[in-house]
C-alpha cells in the first residue's frame, strides 16, 4: 500500500509539474522574444505587466518576477513622462518577490537600475541616498558572483557618468566595461536565463575612446 501511495504521488507531482510547465514556457518564451526586439518604452511596460502576471501564476519561478522588474527599469529609463519614484518602489517590490524565490547574483542588476530611476529625480541631492544603494546592490550581487557580466557592465556605465572629481569617467569605466565584455565571451546562459548586456558594453566602451 505505502508503495502505491508514494507511485500515486510521484504521478501527481509530474502531472502537476508538466500542466504548469505546458503554460510557463511557451509564454516566457514569447515574452521574451519580444523583450528582444523591444525598442518603444510602451513595449517594456506591455512587457512587465506580462512578465507579472506569469509570476503571480508560477508561484516558484524567480524568472518572471526578474524579467518584470527589468521591463519596468527599461521602461522608467526611457518615459520621460514616468513617475521615477513609483517604477523604482514596484521594481524593487518585484525583485524582492523574486529574492525570496532564489537570491541569486542576476536581480542586483535591475535592483541597481532601480536605484538609479530614483535617483535621476534629483541627482544632486539624491546621489549620497539612491546613488550609494545602487552602489550597495552592485556590491552584494558580485559577492555573489564575481564573475556576472552585466554587474561588470553597470559598473562600468555608472563610472562613465560619473564626474572624474568623483572618481568616475572614462579611465575608471574602461576595466569594467573590458572585464564585463571579456566575460559576455565566456558565458553560456541557461534557457530563458538573463543573457543582455554584451551589446551594451561593447557601445559603452566605444565612448571611453
Amino acid at each position: 500500500m505505502k508503495k502505491l501511495i508514494f507511485t500515486i504521488c510521484l504521478c501527481a507531482i509530474a502531472y502537476f509539474g508538466h500542466s504548469q510547465s505546458s503554460k510557463y514556457l511557451p509564454a516566457m518564451e514569447a515574452n521574451l522574444k519580444i523583450m528582444d526586439t523591444a525598442k518603444a518604452a510602451s513595449t517594456y511596460l506591455d512587457l512587465s505587466g506580462k512578465f507579472e502576471r506569469i509570476a503571480n501564476a508560477e508561484k516558484t519561478q524567480w524568472l518572471p518576477f526578474y524579467y518584470a522588474a527589468l521591463s519596468l527599469d527599461l521602461y522608467g529609463f526611457q518615459a520621460p513622462e514616468s513617475k521615477k519614484d513609483e517604477i523604482g518602489d514596484k521594481a524593487l517590490a518585484l525583485i524582492d518577490q523574486a529574492q525570496k524565490l532564489n537570491d541569486n547574483s542576476e536581480l542586483y542588476a535591475p535592483k541597481y537600475m532601480a536605484y538609479i530611476i530614483q535617483m535621476l529625480v534629483d541627482p544632486m541631492n539624491r546621489y549620497q541616498s539612491y546613488g550609494m544603494l545602487a552602489n550597495d546592490a552592485l556590491s552584494q550581487g558580485m559577492k555573489l558572483d564575481s564573475l556576472n557580466p552585466r554587474l561588470f557592465y553597470l559598473k562600468g556605465s555608472g563610472l562613465l557618468q560619473t564626474p572624474t572629481f568623483a572618481g568616475g569617467g572614462k579611465d575608471a569605466a574602461k576595466p569594467y566595461l573590458e572585464k564585463s565584455i571579456e566575460l559576455f565571451d565566456k558565458e553560456k546562459p541557461a534557457k530563458m536565463y538573463p543573457n543582455w548586456g554584451k551589446t551594451q558594453a561593447l557601445e559603452t566602451l566605444e565612448k571611453c575612446k
